[in-house]
């Protein structure tokens, strides 16, 4: 295993009907976020803290210029207000693979004093499956 940077790494986003379209292009930068929920549980009898983990979770905050091209972000992303399906997104590194079933709640466009055009589009975890890399 080796370090490596996170340069040459693909994602590809469900449209609203159901076909993965890889928009990597567009992205120019993505937070993402697989935590778990943790009980506090620690009873009168102890010293230090005791957990149980819960639930796993999973989010995707992902940043890009518009593109309005055929399948291109804007086409993925411009049915979220209007659309309440879960989106597979696949986030993909070096070989290792994360797909996540999602509903993303937000597609925002942001134009700058400058004139530039960009976007963020924020998703959830919705299926139930634990985020898992392969």
């Amino acid at each position: 295993m080796a370090k490596e940077s996170g340069m040459g790494m693909s994602i590809a986003v469900d449209d609203s009907g159901g076909s993965a379209r890889t928009i990597s292009n567009d992205i120019t930068s993505f937070n993402l976020s697989t935590p778990r929920g943790v009980q506090d549980i620690t009873g009168l009898d102890k010293s230090a803290v005791e957990r149980l983990l819960l639930l796993a979770d999973g989010t995707v905050t992902l940043t890009g210029v518009f593109n309005d091209g055929s399948n291109m972000s804007h086409d993925v992303f411009k049915t979220v207000p209007s659309s309440s399906v879960a989106r597979t997104v696949t986030i993909t590194v070096s070989g290792q693979a994360l797909a996540m079933e999602m509903f993303f709640s937000d597609y925002a466009l942001t134009r700058a004093a400058s004139g530039e055009l960009t976007w963020t589009a924020t998703g959830a975890l919705a299926g139930g499956a634990v985020p898992t890399w392969g």
